[in-house]
């Protein structure tokens, strides 16, 4: 009996931590995770379809194969995965949200005697006229199956586009919070699913962070209310493999007031200081 409860267990943490989005956390003074790859694509595939098995989002797929058509690469078309990552600037604790890269970092707290990992998954975030907010909030609760209630401004929005939406949308299909959402401590904004998970990784949302179902389906009972998120905007990250100093690039937001040069100054900087 107690033989195979052990079986069991150790098959489950195999599963979970084969999952291609879950990293064991480099020690402290290493920050890159995970590797550059490629795969042939199928006729069916789209680039879309790709990154979503490959834990990434649409502008991290578009930008990495810029000759190639988003919609119908071709079969046997050779598709670059840009699955390799600087890990974001600041503690390794808790969630952060990098804006610049549609992208989420979970920290999770690793009991004693056990690996540390990093999960990491793509988001979207708020478009231009609804900016996702910088800034250090934590979850204060999480729903499964919630219903939306859109704001006066969302609703005003769609009446204006001859597409009126109900005080209150209950869970569904047509749901556009999807089946699992977590509450920030910012009033009005929250990490959730969408039924639209084609515009995962891009700017879609009303500032919300919308996350692939299945991904948010296995975050949801691995963060804790309470978990600290921490909201950046970061385009350019440098980080140690090794004896190799990485620096990743993303374009600049549209709204965004950062100087490129004195981010490139600062973040270099902070990454070679001890070196």
């Amino acid at each position: 009996m107690s033989r195979t409860l052990f079986i069991v267990l150790l098959v489950g943490v195999i599963v979970e931590t084969a999952r291609a989005d879950v990293y064991e956390l480099p020690p402290e003074g290493f920050d890159v995770i995970g590797a550059v790859s490629t795969i042939t694509a199928r006729h069916e595939d789209t680039l879309v379809d790709i990154a979503r098995r490959h834990g990434l989002g649409y502008e991290d797929i578009v930008r990495a194969n810029p000759d190639l058509n988003p919609w119908l690469p071709g079969e046997g078309a050779e598709v670059v995965l840009p699955t390799r990552f600087v890990l974001p600037p600041g503690p390794r604790d808790g969630v952060v949200l990098n804006l610049a890269e549609y992208r989420l970092y979970f920290f999770p707290t690793p009991r004693d005697g056990q690996r540390a990992y990093v999960m990491t998954y793509p988001i979207s975030i708020g478009r231009m006229d609804w900016e996702t907010p910088l800034g250090l909030t934590e979850i204060i609760s999480k729903v499964v199956d919630p219903a939306w209630y859109p704001p006066k401004s969302v609703r005003e929005e769609h009446a204006a586009d001859g597409d009126p939406l109900p005080a209150v949308v209950p869970p569904g299909p047509q749901n556009p919070l999807g089946r699992f959402a977590m509450r920030l401590s910012m009033p009005g904004y929250l990490i959730h699913s969408t039924n639209r998970p084609a515009g995962v990784g891009m700017r879609v949302s009303h500032g919300c962070i919308r996350m692939f179902p299945e991904d948010i389906e296995f975050l949801f009972d691995r963060i804790d209310i309470n978990t600290k998120v921490r909201i950046i905007n970061e385009p350019l990250k440098f980080g140690w493999s090794g004896e190799e100093l990485v620096m990743e690039s993303h374009p600049l937001l549209e709204e965004s007031d950062k100087d490129p040069l004195t981010s490139v100054t600062e973040l270099f900087i902070a990454a070679t200081g001890d070196r």
